[in-house]
């Protein structure tokens, strides 16, 4: 989780974490699948946000795969944020 507080979307200059985007984070061996929304369907940020999640959880000992799980169920809402994000 700490890694993915480095990563900053691009339109809102907030973390992924402090968004609420981050649902969940499983790990398998040497691969981990985050789990994840964005704040709207058909974000066109998906592929910054995705590519900067791999670059960040990689750089972790014994990662080397980086899976993004998009979902959006639940939907993302406002209430999903930390308070340093609403700050």
């Amino acid at each position: 989780m700490k890694k993915l507080e480095e990563v900053i979307d691009p339109e809102l200059y907030i973390s992924i974490v402090d968004l609420g985007l981050v649902y969940g984070i499983a790990q398998e061996g040497h691969k981990v699948t985050i789990t994840m929304t964005l704040t709207t369907i058909g974000c066109p940020l998906l592929p910054i946000i995705e590519k900067a999640i791999q670059e960040k959880v990689t750089e972790l000992d014994g990662i080397d795969e980086v899976f993004v799980d998009l979902v959006f169920d639940p939907p993302w809402d406002i209430e999903r944020m930390t308070e340093r994000g609403k700050a």
